[in-house]
């Protein structure tokens, strides 16, 4: 009993944010993406910047991001301490890959579809994406491996801007081999 109460406060304390958000009705959603369509209409783009951190709101722009090479994707939310201690380390990755790389955050709040797209249940939860493969994406993961399993590859926690760039190293060099 006391090794199953260890394990679970071990859980709770490294697991990062539980996603505690309610679940929309069908004509919230249907609202929702009424708003989305629209916004995305009126602005393309419909992207914040954060010096060179690009929040998103739908696959299409990770899929054009993927374009211009590997894509790091956050998903968090504004009320996540954890989520908010990130975004610092994001934001020098961006500017450290500037023109290699790109890095986005989808807010899970307002992007609810994302969130279930991605399976996102603990945030802050990250994966860099390298290709689409048979409609999937593909997965760079943490030893050098791709997957089209994004379970494998998340980065779950937070973690110093060293993991995010040593996954992003390997994306480069995978696309370098793929090019030549």
């Amino acid at each position: 009993m006391v090794i199953l109460l260890i394990l679970f406060a071990a859980v709770i304390l490294t697991a990062g944010c539980i996603n505690s958000k309610t679940t929309l009705t069908d004509s919230q959603e249907a609202q929702e993406n009424s708003i989305n369509s629209q916004e995305t209409q009126e602005n393309p783009q419909k992207i914040q910047e954060n010096s060179s951190v690009i929040e998103i709101t739908q696959l299409d722009q990770i899929n054009t991001s993927l374009k211009k090479g590997p894509v790091l994707v956050k998903l968090g939310a504004e009320w996540c301490e954890e989520c908010q201690e990130l975004n610092p380390v994001l934001t020098q990755v961006a500017t450290d890959y500037a023109g290699k790389a790109t890095v986005v955050t989808v807010d899970i709040d307002k992007s609810p579809k994302l969130a279930d797209y991605f399976g996102i249940y603990v945030i802050p939860d990250s994966s860099v994406i390298v290709g689409i493969e048979n409609g999937k994406y593909v997965y760079m993961q943490e030893d050098g491996n791709v997957t089209t399993e994004r379970s494998t590859a998340k980065i779950l926690k937070i973690e110093g801007k060293e993991v995010y760039e040593n996954v992003l190293d390997l994306a480069l060099q995978k696309e370098k081999v793929k090019s030549n």
